[in-house]
């Protein structure tokens, strides 16, 4: 017996949508991130790209648990000094929504070449409405 490797030409992906409406936002972004891994399938392997592509609608209707909203704050730098910058995540999420979704799925998922060609997968949109109809994406199923 020898054990299975998977190989890029065999691998076959699939399209998922899941509805972020209501649902806490880290508990959605470490299933996506599983989802982008590919850790869900038979055929999961740590060094190959298995994962799906998924769309995220309505990220700006992801719910907070606890005093997130209050106290979490998003921070950027420059480089300069000087140049640290902070957002709370209740302004963030007012100008962003889809790149509070997008982050904490980011920061799920390795931090490696094979990392952002996962990411790569990931559409997310504020609203309802997304432009991949005709990949017949699938409904996933994500616990609130």
């Amino acid at each position: 017996m020898s054990t299975f490797m998977p190989k890029k030409e065999t691998l076959e992906r699939s399209w998922q949508h899941v509805d972020a409406d209501g649902k806490v936002l880290g508990r959605l972004a470490s299933h996506v991130a599983q989802v982008l891994m590919g850790k869900l399938k038979v055929t999961y392997a740590p060094h190959v790209d298995t994962g799906d592509f998924v769309i995220v609608t309505n990220a700006g209707k992801v719910r907070l648990s606890g005093k997130k909203a209050d106290k979490k704050i998003y921070q950027r730098f420059s480089g300069y000094p000087g140049g640290r910058k902070e957002t709370p995540l209740k302004k963030f999420q007012a100008a962003k929504p889809e790149q509070v979704v997008f982050l904490a799925v980011k920061r799920m998922i390795p931090n490696s070449r094979l990392g952002r060609q996962m990411l790569r997968k990931l559409k997310v949109y504020a609203g309802a409405e997304h432009p991949h109809q005709a990949q017949n994406p699938k409904e996933l199923k994500v616990e609130a």
